[in-house]
């Protein structure tokens, strides 16, 4: 799928304790895209996810939205979640935080999707940490089909189950004209011909 673009990233460049982490990055992201952001340790991911997301500010370069309206949602390496908020709860708060739409029927359906049913009433704080990202993660699937999604570890702490949830929700969102960037230690499950691979590193020197 091409067409509408969702973020254009032209000469970015990062650096951290006077060591430049990366530089000249270009790229963009378009409806349908899902893109995996690769490189080894210590080059620069979660930095450059949180330039995208407006955290930090880059050395040089330019970030811009064409998008419109489309929202960006950001999953970190924390899943930003109020521990003393039940499962439930933490959909109905981030709803209202993106001004999304939410009835029983979806919460129910959604808690199914992320075998979060059991644990619906559970206060975050109690639950593990494959849970809270379920959690995260569900509060993401109930955003609008055009946003943007900027994911740091998205299958870090899934069991088996959890990492195939991952899969068919990316190329879910992806196949509904939204787009991702994302990274992870472990190759995704997703077919090939639907996964871009931005290698951060290349030329860089070690």
């Amino acid at each position: 799928m091409t067409g509408r673009r969702s973020l254009i990233v032209r000469g970015l460049a990062c650096s951290r304790g006077g060591r430049t982490l990366f530089h000249d990055v270009d790229f963009a992201l378009e409806a349908g895209d899902l893109v995996w952001l690769r490189a080894a340790n210590g080059y620069g991911k979660t930095t450059l996810l949180r330039a995208l997301t407006g955290l930090l500010m880059p050395d040089a370069g330019t970030i811009a939205r064409p998008g419109g309206d489309a929202p960006l949602y950001y999953v970190a390496h924390a899943n930003a979640l109020k521990g003393d908020l039940t499962v439930v709860e933490s959909l109905r708060h981030h709803a209202r935080l993106h001004a999304i739409e939410l009835d029983e029927t979806t919460i129910a359906a959604t808690l199914g999707r992320f075998g979060l049913h059991a644990r619906r009433h559970a206060s975050t704080r109690a639950l593990s940490q494959g849970q809270r990202r379920r959690v995260a993660l569900a509060a993401l699937a109930l955003g609008r089909a055009d946003a943007t999604w900027i994911l740091d570890e998205p299958y870090d702490a899934l069991d088996a189950e959890g990492t195939a949830i991952v899969d068919a929700l990316l190329v879910e969102h992806a196949d509904a004209g939204g787009s991702a960037l994302f990274t992870s230690h472990v190759p995704p499950a997703i077919d090939a011909g639907r996964l871009r691979i931005l290698q951060l590193d290349a030329g860089l020197a070690t």
